[in-house]
């Protein structure tokens, strides 16, 4: 019999526990982390001269105070308002979608409904955007058609305000609403409705008690998905807002790209960072105190329980 002694004493080598990690780390530091600090870092300069963009020599809070003026300060609180009603819009839209994909949809076809929901995505963001300007247009066919059936008397008088704005941000970010609560309802399993239907509930209330509070990472995860991105959103506020239907997206994107201020780019950029960063904290405050009755519920019942 072989001596295995010697294979058996020597030592194994093992990578560190972080080394799975270490790929995502470095991508994280080289392409969020250095971005953000240097936007950091441009926001507590200012543009030098004419034909400059930034200098750092004097670091100051001027370009700040400049941020909070009055003008962008009222772009600040539309963009907010646009960014929480686009949200809750996409919710609103996004749950029925998805639950019937997940719960009433023949299992068979769920796959082609998943993939009939990415279909936007196939064409370019701005492509998309331009296909709402056309539609929404006063000459356009949607208007025509709500003349022809006698539906309003004039043409259609939507286009480079707030509600074109709404419509386009919820058909562009519908999607990210959906993807994550079809997986959230899907996960739920038919058993468990079964169940609290067999326990007496109606439909209503073992959704409300059971897929609901079961789905609840779907819908913070739509959310933040959603809230996120629509927040910094410039392109579909240029496109079908106009001056009306202005976000800080814009703005950031026009000191960077024609004022070539971008010092004060850079402090918008970092001010929306703090106004959406503070957005989902108190959503999430909020969410944690609604939840905390649940839960003190859910501890008695087992208390209670033998």
């Amino acid at each position: 019999m072989p001596d295995l002694a010697p294979e058996a004493a020597r030592p194994r080598l093992r990578a560190p526990r972080y080394a799975l990690a270490l790929p995502a780390g470095v991508w994280l530091v080289a392409f969020f982390v250095v971005p953000i600090g240097t936007i950091v870092w441009f926001s507590f300069g200012y543009k030098p001269g004419l034909f400059g963009t930034h200098a750092n020599d004097v670091l100051s809070l001027d370009r700040y105070r400049e941020t909070f003026s009055s003008t962008f300060f009222a772009t600040f609180q539309n963009t907010l308002w646009v960014g929480v009603a686009g949200t809750l819009l996409c919710l609103l839209v996004g749950m029925p979608a998805a639950y019937w994909m997940a719960v009433k949809a023949p299992p068979n076809r769920r796959g082609l409904l998943v993939a009939l929901v990415m279909v936007p995505y196939w064409t370019n963001f701005l492509v998309r955007t331009i296909g709402w300007q056309v539609i929404l247009a006063p000459q356009g066919w949607l208007s025509s058609l709500l003349q022809t059936l006698h539906l309003t008397g004039e043409p259609l008088d939507i286009l480079y305000t707030r509600t074109a704005v709404l419509i386009g941000v919820v058909y562009n970010y519908l999607p990210l609403m959906i993807l994550p609560l079809f997986v959230a309802f899907d996960r739920v399993g038919e058993p468990l409705r079964e169940a609290s239907k067999d326990l007496g509930a109606n439909r209503w209330r073992t959704f409300t008690r059971v897929t609901l509070p079961l789905a609840r990472p779907g819908i913070i995860a739509g959310t933040v998905l959603v809230f996120i991105p629509l927040m910094g959103d410039y392109v579909t506020a240029t496109v079908l807002g106009g001056a009306r239907g202005n976000m800080v997206g814009q703005l950031v994107a026009s000191q960077f790209q024609t004022a070539q201020n971008w010092a004060l780019g850079s402090a918008m950029a970092v001010v929306l960072i703090l106004v959406i960063a503070a957005t989902v904290a108190v959503i999430a405050g909020l969410y944690w105190l609604a939840s905390r009755p649940l839960q003190a519920r859910h501890r008695l019942v087992l208390e209670d329980a033998p």
